[in-house]
């Protein structure tokens, strides 16, 4: 005999279902969820805004003084492939030497034809280079204040005539601690760069 047919098996009731079957709770985020994840999130940024900041001028601090540093061998290349003297000097307007500021404000290399220090009309720019990221100060020393001069052998000569060497400083101001950039450059010609601390900038 099919006891099936004629003793059926009891279903759960709604209610029993409930007690047994509890319902999802729904999806979401409460508002104390969301205040407190907020608040981790910025505690974390305050935590990751001061090195941030330093990489920040720290690769700007890097991108100049490579971009002078190419400028440079770009200068004493010229010269020796012209055969006569090459100029770099800074520059705001791209096509005449400044005598004020520093060299953050742009620079350019010329053939320095009369040889004396100053880009005139008719002497072949070979290089223009725009001002740099603000905030960077690019300072030179008292032989490199306003330009840099390389004759037919590659050798570094003021205008005068004397041996021209020093250094120039790539930096930030605001940045207290941390790392500068210095180009020097000696009287052969020769560059080469070095990291110094930021508080030479000061």
């Amino acid at each position: 005999m099919n006891t099936a047919a004629t003793n059926p098996i009891p279903q759960p009731t709604d209610d029993l279902r409930g007690s047994h079957f509890p319902r999802r709770r729904d999806a979401g985020f409460s508002l104390i969820e969301l205040l407190l994840v907020v608040a981790v999130a910025a505690v974390l940024l305050g935590l990751s805004a001061p090195s941030f900041s330093r990489l920040l001028h720290s690769t700007r601090v890097s991108d100049a003084s490579n971009a002078l540093l190419s400028s440079l061998f770009l200068a004493r290349s010229e010269a020796i492939k012209r055969n006569s003297r090459v100029t770099l000097c800074k520059s705001a307007t791209g096509t005449s030497c400044a005598t004020a500021g520093g060299w953050e404000q742009g620079w350019i290399v010329f053939h320095d034809t009369d040889q004396d220090g100053f880009r005139d009309a008719g002497e072949t720019i070979i290089e223009r280079m725009e001002p740099i990221a603000s905030g960077v100060r690019v300072t030179g020393s008292l032989r490199v204040e306003r330009y840099v001069s390389f004759m037919a052998t590659g050798l570094t000569r003021l205008v005068g005539g004397g041996f021209q060497a020093g250094t120039v400083l790539i930096c930030n101001p605001a940045v207290a601690t941390g790392e500068a950039r210095q180009i020097i450059l000696n009287a052969a010609g020769r560059l080469r760069v070095q990291k110094v601390n930021a508080t030479q900038c000061a």
